[in-house]
């Protein structure tokens, strides 16, 4: 233990001179003092016998490194995933990107009316616009869409009753359990039917003095096939109003436009399911839609009004970089534009278009990498959707098959120095080959792709 040196000697050292002019003293004592107790502990402990003064400061070196390293960084997207949600779903268009930047670099009329000179509504960048292309008669943001059911149940339904379908009582990525968002938002689940097959009669028996609404979930990545039934949503609105009661629908992805223009088919726009009868549709904004994470509540004004004045938008409200961003999807959906969203445009490359980019970076990394001797290969392969739309629809793509061909280098460790690289690539494997799918790779990219799978093979000498 007397070997330690002392605090002092350890902030003096020349090995960390680099580090004192980019953090402060107070913080380098606090990563010095863990890395002193670490050790301490290991001596305790009998895991090492004695203080080694290189391997001590080599691991201070290489944790001061990473806390000074920004953790939310941007990384090459080689899944296939379009909406991954763990690497942060849509990606926005350049005039989304540009209007948040515009919004968080100085003032804005977030809650500012210029023509009146009075305090205006932030909601009022998007309403007229989400009504524009849903044909809603109101609408409003929140900050995601479990903010916006959750919003919705507490305004509409609290201490009263929603009916539901049992096959609709999904849990989805992060815990997000629709029972436990109704106990939270004071609403009574009634659940209907049977996890495979729930009938309008399941629905109609349900109703009684205190039901305040027929709730239809989307199920996200949870299918069942087969022997399945469920009421289509024109026969369960048309019950509810002739109950008295009203329809809502947490439609989940909340696609603007058809969505056979992107090949796919089976998922209903927002405008479909408002034409069907359904009175109020949650939808998210950063998934089929394209845009920043946020949750859209439209539908009928008078519902809508009801849901504007309960106290909990407040807490629920979008800053104005997510509103800014908002605003430009939706203008470009306006225009028609909506091939200019990254997302779409990834959904609907054409696969012959993947194949000939899969083609020509192959030849790329043969030619450049020629050095590490790789076994590549153009592949046929199942891109996704993602965001828990189309789980059941692979998109038809085209990757490039990288085997290492030194014996100590698999798939999984070049998977694993990617994600190490000063530009980290999140990339697919199968039978120990790496695959780089095209599909979310921007071209644009391909050559700093280049310069990380250099870093990956070079890390590996």
């Amino acid at each position: 233990m007397r070997s330690l040196p002392s605090m002092e000697k350890i902030l003096t050292d020349g090995r960390l001179g680099e580090f004192g002019g980019i953090i402060d003293r107070d913080s380098l004592k606090h990563l010095c003092r863990d890395a002193l107790e670490r050790w301490r502990d290991m001596i305790l402990d009998r895991e090492v016998l004695n203080f080694d003064d290189d391997v001590f400061f080599a691991e201070l070196r290489q944790e001061l490194k990473r806390r000074l390293r920004p953790s939310l960084r941007p990384v090459l997207n080689c899944t296939g995933v379009v909406v991954h949600t763990n690497l942060g779903r849509s990606c926005l268009s350049a005039e989304a990107a540009e209007a948040a930047r515009a919004a968080a670099c100085g003032y804005s009329t977030l809650e500012y009316n210029l023509e009146s000179g009075a305090r205006g509504q932030r909601n009022f960048h998007v309403e007229w616009l989400l009504c524009q292309l849903t044909g809603a008669e109101a609408a409003l943001v929140v900050n995601n869409n479990a903010g916006a059911v959750l919003l919705v149940l507490a305004a509409l339904a609290g201490k009263k009753e929603a009916v539901v379908s049992r096959g609709e009582l999904v849990e989805i990525g992060g815990s997000f359990r629709i029972p436990d968002i109704m106990s939270f938002a004071g609403t009574r689940l009634v659940e209907v039917g049977c996890t495979n097959r729930t009938h309008l009669k399941d629905y109609e028996n349900a109703i009684g003095e205190e039901t305040a609404m027929l709730l239809k979930v989307h199920p996200s990545n949870f299918r069942i096939t087969g022997y399945v039934s469920l009421p289509l949503r024109e026969d369960l609105a048309e019950l509810a109003h002739a109950k008295g009661l009203m329809m809502v629908e947490d439609l989940g992805s909340g696609i603007l436009v058809d969505a056979q223009t992107l090949g796919l088919e089976g998922e209903p726009t927002v405008n479909e399911c408002l034409k069907a009868g359904v009175d109020v549709v949650t939808f998210s904004g950063d998934k089929l839609l394209g845009g920043p994470q946020i949750g859209a509540i439209v539908g009928k004004k008078e519902i809508v009004d009801r849901i504007r004045k309960y106290p909990l938008l407040r807490a629920l409200r979008c800053d104005k970089m997510t509103l800014a961003a908002m605003e430009a999807t939706l203008r470009l959906y306006l225009r028609g534009d909506w091939k200019k969203i990254p997302s779409l445009g990834m959904i609907a490359v054409p696969a012959d278009e993947l194949k000939a980019r899969a083609v020509r970076l192959k030849k790329r990394i043969d030619a450049e990498l020629a050095d590490f001797c790789l076994q590549t290969k153009v592949v046929p392969v199942e891109d996704a959707v993602g965001g828990g739309a189309y789980p059941e629809r692979p998109l038809p793509g085209w990757a490039v098959s990288l085997l290492p061909a030194n014996e100590n280098l698999n798939a999984g460790i070049l998977q694993e120095r990617l994600r190490r690289c000063t530009l980290p690539v999140v990339a697919g494997a199968r039978s120990n080959e790496l695959l780089l799918h095209m599909r979310t790779l921007p071209a644009e990219n391909e050559s700093v792709l280049m310069n990380s799978l250099r870093e990956a093979l070079v890390t590996e000498r």
